[in-house]
């Protein structure tokens, strides 16, 4: 696994550009690895514990080589704790994808880090962040949670995070908890290990995602297609290396949640223009953008669109299909997939 890069030189902000002015749709987005680092200044500050050693003199997370990121990821997120903490941190990220353009997201939530998969605790933690996405969406961003357990833990911890998902279910989309997916380690264990929990998840109505295709190959991503059912994959760029399935996933219909910033600083990709995502879409599939953790790879969803542009000349067209690809496949209800598609057409 090669070590995180220095912020990329399409991260700096600058004054936006017609690619980032155009409204989104986000469906790959960590909620604790999208904490604002003023977020977690601010958090840490008000419970007496001292981060300085995360951040650099700007105030943004700073670390060196792949250990370094661990480290500072683990505790950058290691103060968010209790459902007004989420509901909090929900609130800031929010806010941050709007800027960028947004109109709707769908982000990671783990009920591992939100009372140990406790339900009871869980309940808690969803009516204080449910609370909160109703609050934002009538201020225009609307947003979905994607229930995750954490795949290196073990497939029996993630029935428990299966049990959580289907307890708070909304089985037509129109609550915030809509999804389900596996995130972790990719290398770990089987697809078909989980397939218990994703036929849980299934039965309660819960879209279905899965990471696969970051640091795997295009076996793990065929597996984690077939295994699980899945109608989308987390990344899924390193199908690229096999026609077969590339052809496979378009006919299909699969949708990629790619996140092109966070591959290129993670040393997947050498740069953007060496990025598959404008060879998959000429292939025929569907993909979407997403920025995965963006602090923390010193990205935005602006900074992606433009850095696309720039590499592979795509303008409105290119992204108005895109961020329709997106509501298509969103984990909501219909009538939001509705409202969706007219704002992005």
């Amino acid at each position: 696994m090669s070590a995180p890069r220095s912020p990329p030189i399409w991260a700096s902000r600058q004054q936006p550009r017609a690619a980032s002015l155009i409204p989104k749709i986000e469906l790959h987005l960590h909620l604790e690895g999208a904490a604002p680092p003023a977020f977690v200044r601010g958090l840490a500050g008000a419970k007496s514990l001292r981060l300085d050693s995360i951040f650099d003199a700007a105030g943004n997370y700073s670390y060196r080589g792949f250990n370094d990121f661990l480290r500072v990821y683990e505790a950058a997120t290691s103060v968010i704790r209790g459902p007004q903490d989420y509901a909090a941190l929900l609130r800031a990220v929010l806010e941050e994808a709007a800027e960028q353009g947004a109109i709707y997201v769908e982000t990671f939530v783990s009920p591992e880090f939100c009372g140990g998969a406790d339900l009871g605790a869980w309940r808690d933690h969803v009516a204080a962040m449910s609370e909160v996405a109703v609050q934002m969406a009538a201020q225009g961003i609307d947003s979905r949670a994607i229930i995750t357990p954490i795949r290196h833990f073990g497939p029996e911890r993630a029935r428990a995070s299966a049990r959580c998902a289907v307890e708070t279910a909304s089985e037509d989309g129109s609550g915030w908890v809509s999804g389900f997916g596996l995130a972790g380690d990719e290398t770990k264990g089987l697809p078909k290990d989980y397939a218990w929990s994703f036929d849980c998840a299934r039965e309660a109505g819960l879209g279905l995602t899965c990471h696969a295709g970051e640091w795997c190959g295009p076996d793990r991503i065929r597996s984690t297609w077939r295994d699980l059912g899945v109608s989308r994959l987390g990344h899924g760029v390193r199908a690229i290396g096999d026609a077969d399935l590339v052809r496979d996933l378009a006919e299909a219909g699969v949708t990629l949640e790619v996140c092109p910033g966070s591959n290129v600083v993670l040393g997947i990709y050498p740069s953007i223009a060496d990025h598959p995502i404008a060879r998959l879409v000429d292939a025929g599939c569907r993909v979407t953008v997403s920025t995965d953790d963006p602090p923390f790879f010193h990205t935005t969803l602006g900074a992606e669109y433009d850095a696309l542009a720039d590499a592979f000349g795509w303008a409105e067209d290119e992204f108005r299909q895109m961020n329709l690809w997106a509501a298509e496949a969103a984990f909501c209800d219909a009538a939001t997939r509705q409202r969706l598609k007219e704002k992005v057409s």
